[in-house]
């Protein structure tokens, strides 16, 4: 048809009738309905038909506008000489949005992705072009057309134009479901409390919640006080209220609840009629008539299966279950039974209870169109409903997940993502060497001698001095932690590591490497982080000391600078009071055109949260004592 559009999606049929802002629009009839309302197709631009948004739309009454993006594009990972950046690529992989954002995730239904830069978050559209820009400390992804975005001040909503609508700051703001989303005030005894803002913002129901969940269907649960909870609709009005010391979210029309706060995990109708008698130590909600229980008494897991009467489809004799949709369950039985938090070996099973397969897997994913990505000792690959190897997919060597995404399939396998079409061609594999300037590269070569054990770690090529670079590349698997593991040995904890450039000019090549420890059943790991200054002319590499004159005072300087900063910039108010007193003469840092950076690991002058705090000292901060006649200083002047 003229100026309008007709398009498909399962069993809708979409008549579209013009144009407006790069969007078409339309109307879609309404399921089990004589009405139709609006809906709008992505061909590139934010959604905006007659000025509202989808979210506005559906909460002026219409239904909930079904979304098809016409344009599809993909975030991918770019080793470069100028750092690692992300771009974007079409589905044919050919770049679309070159490499230059810190980090980018997928674009969303509403043609927006969130990206970063210089540490602040921002959205682009398909273009490229900022409809929110990187002004943001953290971006959301968009639900019911909104997003929750923080800044220093705290957390706010802002639409798909990046309009805030928010007429202040809250301490929290959740996702937008049934067009309420959960926000929390503070107050001046330090306790929170909960109410739901609309899809303008503003303030729906009042913060008077001790706890509060998200909406499901038009329903929430929220803890009015102790031993009192209640289910509500979107206006806060009480559809039940239920005396217990714990009522969980809604599933199917059932709850998990605790009658007392020590006691065992049942499940209640949401009239509040008990249906299972409390008997279990944790319970999560229904889901397709299912729920997944645990019957265990101590650390050693007891997971189990019930239908909606509390009756046993799989057993309680398992270390972890993980449903994946279209009725089937990841059941995973203890790698080491006497230390359950290493983690499991899995079979599927279908919601009946059955078992499917082997317990072979080191993971299996969510099911969509059919199939899940599965990982064994060796790769990772496509399955069907029944637990059988698909042929025609891709089958990757390495531990992972594959996901339908569009017109492709991502692959993240052994923390590099590449993509395929759905015949299983490669359409984007991540660059495995860096150009610099000729005769200079940096390689990537990966060590995986465990399945426990990941490093990529650089290799300098081109170097005239053949004896200099050996000695380079030496150093630099070292210092990468690339060392004897032993192969088919359980380890007591995970470990990963990876590279960037972080710094390149002239002879100079700076290169980060990153690590990362996880000991089993940590609450979290610990990160590692080494900067290497190499001379690619000479193969020298350099210390701190070696950008100073011999013998001067830079501890001293730099420390005064770094304690000057402290005290009066408000962007390192996290640092720990007194914990600052001066830094190594080993001390980890990095170079730049205009400055010096010194590195702290973390938890030596600040939380854990914020990673390695950095400070920056402009080299016209330590005129006098910079060495500018010295090897290293020339190797990037």
């Amino acid at each position: 048809m003229t100026n309008g559009f007709y398009a498909e999606a399962g069993p809708s049929r979409w008549i579209g009738t013009g144009r407006l802002h790069g969007s078409v629009y339309g109307l879609i009839p309404v399921p089990d309905s004589r009405q139709w309302a609006p809906v709008t197709v992505v061909v590139g631009l934010p959604i905006h038909a007659a000025g509202f948004s989808a979210a506005q739309f559906a909460a002026r009454g219409g239904a909930a506008l079904p979304l098809a993006r016409a344009v599809f594009l993909y975030p991918v990972l770019v080793k470069t000489a100028r750092g690692n950046l992300w771009g974007y690529i079409d589905d044919r992989g050919r770049m679309a949005v070159p490499p230059q954002y810190e980090y980018a995730l997928d674009f969303q239904d509403n043609g927006l992705a969130i990206v970063q830069r210089s540490d602040k978050q921002g959205v682009i559209d398909t273009a490229g072009r900022y409809v929110v820009p990187p002004i943001y400390n953290s971006i959301s992804g968009f639900s019911e057309g909104l997003a929750t975005v923080i800044d220093d001040q705290g957390f706010r909503v802002i639409d798909d134009m990046g309009h805030i609508l928010t007429p202040k700051a809250y301490d929290y703001i959740g996702t937008y479901k049934s067009g309420r989303a959960v926000f929390s005030i503070i107050d001046a005894d330090g306790h929170s409390r909960y109410g739901y803002l609309d899809f303008r913002g503003k303030e729906a129901i009042p913060a008077r919640y001790e706890e509060a969940g998200e909406f499901t269907d038009g329903k929430a649960v929220v803890k009015v006080k102790d031993r009192e909870y209640a289910l509500i609709d979107t206006n806060g009005n009480a559809l039940a209220v239920y005396p217990y010391a714990f009522v969980g979210s809604p599933g199917d029309g059932l709850l998990a609840f605790q009658q007392e706060a020590s006691g065992k995990y049942g499940y209640i109708d949401e009239a509040g009629k008990i249906v299972i008698a409390p008997r279990f130590t944790g319970a999560l909600p229904f889901g397709g008539g299912r729920a997944v229980v645990n019957m265990a008494e101590d650390f050693r897991n007891r997971y189990g299966l019930i239908d909606k009467k509390g009756a046993f489809l799989i057993q309680p004799e398992y270390n972890d279950i993980n449903p994946l949709g279209e009725d089937r369950f990841a059941v995973g039985k203890a790698i080491d039974p006497a230390q359950p938090y290493i983690g499991s070996v899995y079979a599927l099973a279908d919601g009946g209870g059955r078992i499917l397969t082997d317990f072979k897997f080191a993971g299996i994913s969510e099911y969509a169109r059919g199939y899940a990505s599965v990982s064994d000792k060796r790769a990772t690959y496509w399955i069907d409903r029944n637990g059988r190897p698909v042929g025609g997919l891709p089958m990757l060597e390495g531990s992972g997940t594959m996901t339908f995404v569009g017109n492709l399939i991502s692959a993240n396998v052994d923390q590099r993502q590449s993509y395929y079409d759905l015949s299983g061609n490669a359409v984007w594999k991540p660059n495995t060497t860096i150009p610099l300037k000729p005769p200079y590269r940096v390689r990537e070569l990966k060590y995986k001698p465990n399945k426990d054990y990941l490093v990529y770690y650089p290799q300098v090529e081109g170097m005239l001095d053949p004896e200099a670079e050996r000695n380079v590349n030496g150093k630099l698997k070292t210092l990468s932690a690339v060392k004897p593991v032993p192969p088919h040995t359980q380890l007591d904890a995970s470990y990963t590591g990876d590279f960037a450039v972080a710094f390149y000019r002239d002879h100079l090549l700076v290169l980060e490497l990153d690590g990362y420890n996880y000991p089993f059943g940590a609450a979290h790991g610990m990160p590692s982080r080494e900067y290497v200054h190499i001379n690619l002319v000479i193969g020298e590499t350099y210390a701190l000391k070696d950008l100073f004159k011999p013998g001067s005072p830079y501890v001293k300087r730099i420390s005064d600078i770094i304690r000057k900063q402290i005290a009066t910039d408000p962007q390192y108010s996290y640092v720990f009071p007194g914990s600052f007193k001066e830094i190594s003469p080993t001390q980890q840092f990095y170079v730049t055109e205009d400055a010096l950076h010194i590195v702290f690991p973390p938890y030596e002058i600040a939380p854990y949260a914020v990673g390695f705090p950095t400070f920056t000292i402009p080299y016209s901060e330590l005129a006098g004592i910079l060495d500018t006649d010295g090897r290293f200083w020339k190797s990037f002047h």
